[in-house]
């Protein structure tokens, strides 16, 4: 492997690193954020159903039930975990992004190459693959928005698409039309 493709290898591995490294970063602040709001959500709702009587119907009922199974969820995941995983994977990141600069500056390619392969060896070790729904589009606005990731741009130029995920895209797309259908049908009722 040439120095260019050493680059664009150590860059690539980089973007993986970095992206799981802000992906259990994610699964940690949902994990431990998400239930206060469904507590600090279903206790004001509960309160002004008090005082307002559409609050105290089956519906909005039915919805603070379903956020309360949403805690037994969330639950499962050990918060802790995901904190330490990402902590290793920053610190991963970051010989990555050295070992990039060092490539840049003619270290040899052969013993560069040895230590990619090692970062990758620990990437894989400690990654937890279990992650928390709705963590990649967290993700997605953590690594795109906050990561310091200029020497991974060098060799992958990211477009919108990388910066967006399909996921949100389709759901948008699919809002976009289930909203004025939905409002159509309660019109003509």
């Amino acid at each position: 492997m040439d120095k260019a493709g050493l680059l664009k290898a150590i860059a690539n591995t980089g973007y993986n690193v970095g992206f799981g490294a802000k992906k259990h970063f994610a699964t940690f602040d949902l994990v431990e954020k998400v239930p206060g709001w469904i507590g600090f959500i279903s206790s004001a709702v509960g309160i002004f159903a008090l005082v307002w009587e559409p609050l105290s119907a089956k519906v909005p009922s039915a919805c603070l039930a379903v956020l309360g199974l949403c805690n037994v969820y969330i639950a499962a995941y050990r918060s802790k975990e995901y904190d330490e995983v990402g902590r290793k994977l920053t610190q991963i990141y970051n010989q990555l992004r050295d070992l990039y600069y060092e490539v840049q500056g003619g270290s040899d390619i052969e013993q560069s190459r040895a230590r990619l392969t090692e970062l990758e060896s620990d990437f894989y070790a400690v990654s937890i693959s279990k992650q928390i729904l709705f963590s990649d589009w967290f993700t997605h606005y953590k690594f795109f928005a906050q990561q310091e990731r200029a020497w991974i741009n060098e060799q992958r130029q990211f477009t919108w698409k990388d910066m967006v995920p399909l996921s949100l895209r389709m759901a948008l797309v699919v809002l976009a039309v289930a909203l004025p259908a939905g409002a159509y049908l309660l019109w003509r009722n």
